[in-house]
């Protein structure tokens, strides 16, 4: 852990075909780091975590009922779980704190509370920031999303699979607990040394805390009666926010030689307005079409982006209802340019042979 870093690139700075409008570089203003905003989100959000996690294992010890105590306070833990990746995401991203080695600290402590390696993890991250909403370099870090044409030529086991993917039964319980506590476990194809590292200490860090924790509550099942629904909860949640961020009606996709970084920014990122208290819960990622023009702009500085700058309250918010449509999203139509569902694709193939 203590080599150096190498830099990660800026994916959301606009190509030098591209102007910059004046705004843009207002955006500058918001990417200064706190500490002290940064110490106290850990503090608020740590210290609760800590306390739930002793609040369970005493209930599991002193016979309160799992599913009357124990397990809706897991649910909450979840949910604070979803705010302890935003930091983990932000430590990513270099903007957390001011200091690299302070970023590099908690980005690993944080991953190993979510489950995921910090350098296996930031990687194709970025890529996935350089590459949103651009049709020809699509495929690392995001949501397998095929189109039309490529499920037209897709084998009939890819389609099935494909399918099964999309259901949202799996895309959202089965899916993200797999990802989360069986696939990170391991890191990415073609990784650094570095990354395999990260990957081996964050494990290594798991095993630790897990034996811990079975030792203080009575037992590794007890431990897991606890760990389980707290991971899911949290990876349910941050895999549908990642999701309804860019699938979503309206979202944008073009070929590279048409991708324009800000108007993926802009068009292919939601707004994902949410009550206060779930804004919160989630470190405002909801703003995602600010994070998605200037990552390294702290979450704690997003909201005060939007108030300030005129030109990001332009975009039109994705309230939860609307959200919800996202689940009957599934095939790029370039014909339309928009997403649509496997209802439409076979009506569309069956009308195309009458």
């Amino acid at each position: 852990m203590s080599a150096p870093t190498p830099p990660l690139p800026t994916p959301s700075a606009p190509t030098r075909r591209q102007p910059l409008p004046d705004w843009y570089r207002k955006l500058s203003d918001y990417e200064k780091p706190s500490t002290y905003r940064a110490t106290r989100q850990l503090l608020n959000t740590l210290i609760p975590y800590a306390g739930l996690w002793f609040a369970m294992a005493w209930m599991l010890t002193h016979g309160v009922s799992y599913w009357g105590g124990v397990f809706p306070t897991a649910i909450l833990a979840g949910c604070l779980l979803i705010r302890v990746f935003i930091f983990f995401h932000d430590c990513g991203h270099e903007s957390f704190f001011a200091s690299a080695k302070a970023n590099k600290f908690f980005g690993y402590l944080c991953g190993i509370l979510v489950f995921t390696s910090f350098e296996d993890w930031r990687r194709p991250h970025a890529r996935h920031h350089a590459t949103a909403g651009d049709q020809d370099r699509r495929g690392v870090g995001d949501v397998w999303t095929m189109t039309v044409e490529e499920f037209k030529a897709a084998t009939p086991l890819n389609r099935t699979l494909y399918q099964l993917y999309r259901i949202p039964i799996f895309m959202f319980t089965f899916g993200p607990g797999f990802m989360f506590l069986i696939g990170n476990r391991f890191p990415h194809r073609g990784t650094s040394l570095r990354e395999k590292l990260s990957t081996l200490y964050t494990n290594i860090g798991l095993i630790a805390v897990a034996t811990v924790m079975s030792f203080a509550m009575g037992g590794f099942m007890n431990y897991l009666s606890v760990q389980l629904p707290v991971m899911l909860t949290a990876a349910t949640l941050g895999v549908w926010m990642f999701y309804v961020q860019h699938q979503f009606e309206g979202t944008y996709w073009k070929h590279h030689d048409e991708w324009s970084p800000i108007d993926a920014a802009l068009q292919g990122s939601s707004y994902y307005k949410l009550p206060k208290l779930m804004q919160w819960f989630t470190g405002n990622i909801g703003l995602h079409h600010i994070h998605h023009l200037r990552p390294r702009i702290p979450n704690y500085n997003l909201q005060r982006c939007y108030d300030e700058v005129p030109a990001m309250q332009n975009v039109k918010p994705l309230t939860i209802l609307e959200s919800f449509k996202s689940l009957n999203m599934h095939l790029w139509d370039e014909q339309s340019e928009k997403l649509i569902s496997f209802v439409e694709f076979y009506r569309r193939q069956k009308a195309a042979k009458a």
